[in-house]
């Protein structure tokens, strides 16, 4: 017995899920979610009994492979290394696992870990599976995986985001996208949290901060300056990895925008810039 058509597609955004938050990068997710396919297609799976754990297992063991050639190439990466942007919600054009861990700021995190912390964390607390399986995997007891994903699981509770009514998210965000489309510096500076933190990921495609830039004044002066050289920024609202963020662009070059926010304030705006990782947010 070979996999349907109408079975892949009921499973696919699990396989692609768990290559996204694996490698934070559609790309290599795609190309996982490729080789998955090609391997289900290709094989005997009538003594298969829970296909959607065989093929999450599949995904996550191939993209446990890649890790380890991402990160080489995260280490040579030119300026902050942001994931790649991911559409949700309404706003996919195909349906795609939604949660914590797909927020930037946790993938961001989960990137600091090794690669078996992170496959024990994203296959235990998004995919429930349990830790003997997972251990198989890895080459661990189940306990000492337990006792990995536990400590994984430490070092990244920081980054779940904070819960904020989509409203008060909203309004912070409407009225950054209408100063910053104005160009009133003094707006954009009452928007941003005295010790703001911007950071821009250009890849070496384009001029970008290589540091990240703190200070409310500072973040303001540099928005203002880029809008000036590159021209207006213009922008619209989208869903991006789970959260209201801003798609838009300055001049011709295309952006994604993610924010946190506090009290009414943003305290840190992370913008992609590497066009790289903007075309499939259109």
């Amino acid at each position: 017995m070979t996999i349907t058509g109408e079975q892949w597609s009921e499973h696919r955004p699990a396989v692609f899920g768990v290559a996204y938050r694996l490698l934070g990068t559609v790309t290599d997710a795609e190309d996982v979610v490729q080789d998955t396919w090609l391997k289900a297609a290709s094989a005997d799976l009538s003594e298969v009994r829970d296909l959607r754990a065989w093929l999450i297992t599949v995904a996550a063991h191939r993209a446990h492979d890649v890790l380890t050639s991402a990160r080489a190439r995260r280490e040579s990466y030119v300026g902050p290394w942001l994931p790649e942007p991911l559409l949700t919600g309404p706003d996919a054009a195909e349906p795609v696992l939604s949660d914590d861990f797909v927020g930037q700021a946790m993938l961001l995190a989960l990137d600091e870990l090794s690669p078996d912390e992170r496959l024990a964390v994203i296959l235990h607390g998004v995919f429930d599976f349990d830790y003997e399986r997972i251990g198989e995997m890895i080459g661990r007891s189940a306990v000492a995986t337990r006792q990995l994903a536990s400590r994984a699981r430490r070092r990244v509770a920081h980054a779940k985001p904070k819960t904020h009514p989509n409203a008060e998210r909203e309004k912070v965000l409407t009225a950054f996208k209408a100063a910053y489309e104005h160009g009133d510096l003094a707006a954009l500076t009452a928007l941003l949290h005295p010790d703001v933190v911007y950071v821009t990921d250009g890849g070496g495609r384009l001029h970008a901060a290589r540091k990240p830039i703190l200070g409310a004044e500072r973040v303001a002066h540099v928005l203002a300056g880029v809008g000036a050289k590159w021209g207006p920024y213009r922008g619209r609202f989208a869903e991006l990895n789970g959260e209201t963020n801003l798609l838009g662009a300055i001049g011709e070059y295309a952006t994604a925008d993610y924010f946190e926010i506090e009290g009414g304030l943003i305290t840190r705006m992370a913008r992609v810039l590497n066009p790289e990782k903007l075309g499939r947010v259109g």
